[in-house]
Formats: C-alpha cells, structure tokens, sequence
C-alpha cells in the first residue's frame, strides 16, 4: 500500500484544501462529537474506505487534510491515487488510530471523495467518449459554492480541463457584455485595451456574429447553442484562425457528434453542478 508522502501534505498552492476542510469540520462537529463521546478516548481501531461503484478516485488530499487536522496521530495508507481507475468493492484506503477520531472524520472525509470521485469519474467518461477527436472536455463556473478549485481539480484529475477559476483570470464576452458595450467589435476592442495578460473569449449566436468576431481579431469564440449542422458551417467559416468551444446542452448522447464538427473546446457545466457521488463507505475492521 501507499503511504502519505511528506511530499504531498505541505504544497503552498494546495492552501485552499485546508480551508475546504476547517469549514467542513466546523459545520459537521461545531463543538464536538458527541456521540464519539460514547467511545473510550483511548481506544484504536482499523478502518477501509471501499467504494461500492466503479470510479476514477479523487480527492485523497482532502481525506488526509480531514485526519491532519483533527487527530495527526491516525495513520492512512492509499492503495491507489487520484486518477485511478478503480474498480467496485476495491478498498481505497486503511486508517488507524483513535476510534473517536476515526468516526468524527468519516462524514467529512467520504463527502469529499465521493463528491470529487464524481466529478472525475464523469470527466473521465466524457474524455472518453471524444478521445479520437482534436476536442477537449471543459468546466464551467457552475460549481456549488465555496469549492470551486476543489470541482476543477477533480476534472483535470479526470482527463478534463479547466476554464477560468473565476471572473479575475480570463475575460468571457457574453450578450449582455455586447450589448451594454455597443457590439461585438466594440467590446474586443475595450478588452484588449485593459492590456491584461489573460484569455478573452466571445459567445456568439449565430454565424454573422462569428464572421464579425473573427473580423474583429476574436481567437477564442464560444459557439452559443449552436446545432451540428450550423456548427459544421461555423467550423468552415472559422477555418482555423480562432479557437471555437461548444456550448450549451451537451450530453453523452450529443458530444461525439458535436466532437466530430471539428471545434476544438466543449464546455459542459454537468460536469460540477450534477453531481451523482459515488457510493463509499467506511467500515472498521472485526
């Protein structure tokens, strides 16, 4: 089995995984466990995480952030890594120490991984899906609130990649930003002129905004539910000059044929807001 590295437990740019956890804690224990209480303070126990369902793992950092901050005493070993492909009634970890830790930890600890488990395991499957095209699977910021960077790791752990974390690091032009700016001509212009070093990105509706963006310099365009026959034409008028990302209503049943028009990006918001978590389950040891 594999055990915690020194390596993966003090990351700077992992910060925001101690801060996920120090919420969940204080909302799931407030001022303590009370039914724990019932146990001896010293008593020890193994314990397995098994998963019910097949799934790709994510979120192992988050199981060893629960445990580092409520009892650094417990002992976790991973028999695999975030990424894997693990199979149903596989055991994914073994825990040991305080039996009273062990139980205050669990809740927290399965809401993490099997929620980002989810997230991996249905980035995986659309990846997938499209892996003989030039396309590549994208999240959106529709994400639950508060995890965000959390949601993103779990769908580059399985095979997706990440748009902006928020507002603050790439410009999205939408119609309301046309419309309040005067056009689509107008609103690349006064983007490019806050001189930022980030993406800047336009949703069009319809393929005359497509030719007047791609007039107007646009690299990066979002075609708005556009259809396949309509998105076949958008790929042929863009003829390589711009990046161009479906969206809008993608499903497992739509994304190879969305695929297969030729656009290099496909958003799909699913991916984060519907989430079905993944059937975990802790158990001691007799």
């Amino acid at each position: 089995m594999r055990a915690i590295g020194k390596d993966e437990e003090d990351i700077p740019a992992w910060s925001y995984v101690a801060i996920d956890i120090e919420k969940a804690l204080a909302e799931d224990i407030g001022s303590g466990d009370i039914t724990a209480s019932l146990i001896s303070k010293n008593a020890t126990a193994t314990a397995t995480i098994i998963t019910r369902t097949n799934c790709v793992l994510c979120g192992t950092r988050w199981v060893n952030e629960v445990f580092k901050q409520l009892d650094a005493g417990i002992q976790i070993k991973w028999n695999y890594a975030d990424g894997d492909s693990v199979n149903a009634k596989s055991t994914l970890c073994t825990l040991f120490g305080s039996s009273r830790s062990l139980l205050s930890g669990e809740r927290v600890s399965l809401n993490f991984l099997q929620t980002l488990s989810s997230v991996a395991t249905k980035t995986r499957f659309y990846s997938d899906l499209i892996k003989h095209t030039q396309a590549a699977i994208l999240d959106t910021r529709k994400t639950i609130p508060g995890l965000r960077r959390a949601l993103k790791y779990a769908v580059k752990t399985g095979g997706g990649t990440n748009h902006r974390i928020g507002l603050f690091d790439g410009i999205l032009i939408k119609e309301n930003h046309i419309s309040a700016t005067g056009g689509i001509r107008q609103a690349l212009d006064a983007a490019k002129k806050l001189g930022l070093n980030v993406p800047i990105q336009i949703e069009v509706e319809n393929l005359g905004q497509l030719d007047e963006a791609l007039h107007a310099g646009a690299t990066l365009i979002l075609l708005d539910n556009f259809d396949l026959d309509t998105m076949r034409k958008a790929v042929l008028l863009n003829d390589g000059r711009a990046q161009l990302e479906a969206s809008g209503g993608i499903t497992k049943e739509s994304i190879v044929s969305i695929a297969e028009t030729g656009v290099n990006r496909i958003s799909i918001g699913t991916l984060t807001k519907d989430i079905e978590a993944i059937d975990l389950s802790m158990r001691f040891s007799d």
